[in-house]
């Protein structure tokens, strides 16, 4: 399938771009402290995967890299919006009548449009409670939608597999499947340390490694499907 391909080679972008651009600003922002000309936005060498001694944001949204994240977000974005197309595609090749269908189509493509927001706002400042929580609301929609578009595709691919036998990898599938789980899992469990005062550096460290959790799915996508001739 012609789709397939596409899929194969949208997905391993969909990982690459965000990653790069998140750890690049991470970088930046750290370690080469002449690029930036105010010296609020400086932060001293951390590891927040483990440390949560920053934010994804704080690292992004001030000059220069936020020029390196929102273009990046963007082209993700509409990466996004093409990935979860051809797997429409596949699907109804496949099997048209699936009930799950619009439901991937739906949460994955409001997952990109919300990326696309939250893209947009970083970084504006707006001394307003109901903003605040408009930026917040966004992003926690973009995981959630992402996360429950991931959980109905690969339901459907497992639901496939035997049609699927020549294209995908069963392994492969089967860490989907983990890892969209362990995404639910933490996700759920999270929430009580999210909505609670406090605790800054876990909740930064959540963040980053969630993210990664999240474009990993796409990476597991690339390696999923088999070279189709």
């Amino acid at each position: 399938m012609d789709k397939i391909k596409k899929v194969k080679a949208i997905s391993i972008w969909i990982f690459i771009i965000p990653f790069v651009a998140i750890n690049l600003c991470l970088i930046l922002v750290t370690h080469f402290h002449g690029l930036f000309p105010n010296r609020a936005d400086i932060i001293h060498p951390v590891f927040p995967y483990l440390d949560g001694g920053a934010s994804i944001s704080r690292t992004a949204r001030v000059f220069p890299t936020y020029l390196i994240f929102k273009p990046a977000m963007f082209l993700t974005s509409y990466l996004m919006v093409k990935y979860w197309l051809f797997n429409k595609s596949i699907i109804q090749s496949l099997d048209s009548n699936n009930k799950y269908l619009n439901k991937i189509v739906f949460f994955g493509l409001c997952s990109a449009v919300l990326l696309t927001l939250h893209s947009i706002f970083l970084g504006i400042k707006i001394d307003n409670d109901l903003y605040k929580f408009f930026r917040r609301f966004v992003m926690v929609s973009f995981i959630i939608f992402e996360v429950v578009a991931q959980t109905y595709l690969v339901l459907i691919f497992y639901s496939l597999k035997k049609k699927l036998n020549k294209y995908i990898n069963k392994k492969i599938l089967t860490l989907k499947i983990y890892l969209v789980s362990i995404l639910l899992f933490v996700g759920i469990i999270s929430i009580p340390i999210l909505v609670m005062d406090g605790n800054k550096f876990l909740k930064h460290a959540l963040e980053w490694d969630y993210f990664v959790g999240v474009i990993s799915f796409y990476l597991l996508t690339f390696f999923m499907w088999k070279k189709t001739k």
